[in-house]
């Protein structure tokens, strides 16, 4: 498991690497021809692609973002109607009954078009609310849902920790609440808005919390 995490984080370098030298370059050409950029920072790319780089760039990129919103887009909604349907309302055919079997097939297709709403539901509230930057958005509240799994993934693939069951749900509760009082103090008192390091404070919290969690699990063992 740790070495599939360090090569899938390093697989993901060069493909950053990458789309950095795009956005670098986009810039250059606007600056270099007097291209008046968007307000909004997602539109910098679609702008220049449609009125500066012609219709053969316009249909590759169009192409490009059709595959990546529907690549991603298919295996979200298949993990989270597998999730929803076994996790929450339990579905399963451990006796291989032909008519259970086409009960939850039929079910596991009206969760499949609702989650497909919810999704579709989202979107539009992402764009009624005008966000400035819709990554920037997506980026502020991963730091918060994500934070937490970050610090369990490093604790347990990197640290011999052993918290108390009881107590981690509470901890990774906590490492969100703590995140987001410290953003408020450091923007009030020190005028300083926290950004993507928030992830990463996040997940040290988290850490932390299990730490300390494990500490008290020792002194119970010990005792």
């Amino acid at each position: 498991a740790q070495k599939n995490v360090v090569s899938y984080g390093l697989a993901f370098a060069p493909v950053n690497f990458l789309f950095l030298c795009l956005g670098v370059l986009l810039l250059v050409f606007a600056e270099q021809n007097g291209v008046v950029l968007p307000e909004v920072s997602d539109n910098i790319l679609p702008h220049i692609a449609g009125q500066y780089l012609g219709n053969t760039v316009l249909g590759i990129f169009i192409v490009g973002i059709v595959a990546a919103a529907f690549s991603s887009a298919d295996s979200a909604l298949t993990a989270l109607t597998t999730s929803f349907c076994v996790d929450i309302l339990g579905m399963n055919n451990k006796e291989n009954d032909p008519e259970v079997e086409k009960r939850n097939i039929t079910i596991r297709r009206r969760v499949h078009v609702g989650i497909s709403a919810v999704f579709v539901a989202i979107i539009l509230i992402i764009e009624a609310i005008g966000s400035d930057s819709i990554i920037t958005a997506i980026y502020k509240l991963a730091s918060y849902t994500y934070g937490p799994l970050l610090g369990l993934y490093f604790s347990g693939l990197y640290t011999k920790v052993k918290p108390i069951d009881k107590y981690v749900p509470y901890v990774a509760f906590a490492a969100p609440v703590l995140c987001f009082v410290i953003e408020i103090v450091m923007k009030t008192v020190f005028h300083y808005t926290v950004g993507y390091e928030l992830l990463l404070i996040n997940g040290a919290l988290t850490a932390l919390g299990l730490w300390i969690v494990s500490s008290k699990n020792r002194q119970t063992q010990r005792i």
